[in-house]
């Protein structure tokens, strides 16, 4: 299993969020989130979850493995996983 997660240092609406991605495939990324995490499937951005800053402890204590976000956006793109921003749709 290859689920990362970066630190929480990215604000939106008055939070701090962690971008959440696998560099394997997006069924085990959308596994993950449905066991682990209870975020709806709507919320996928294409390539990656958000993750708000209280469930970043959760990911981590259920196996997503804590990156930099050089190295999860390096890893996503080694991956052939990474969409470009147009590309982006739920799914």
């Amino acid at each position: 299993m290859a689920v990362l997660i970066d630190s929480p240092v990215w604000p939106w609406r008055g939070r701090r969020w962690s971008h959440l991605v696998s560099d394997v495939s997006y069924e085990e990324l959308h596994a993950f989130v449905a066991a682990e995490l209870g975020i709806p499937r709507r919320a996928f951005q294409g390539d990656h979850y958000d993750v708000p800053e209280d469930l970043y402890d959760v990911a981590v204590a259920a196996g997503a493995q804590p990156v930099g976000a050089r190295e999860l956006l390096a890893r996503l793109v080694a991956a052939g996983l990474r969409l470009r921003k147009g590309d982006r749709a739920a799914g």
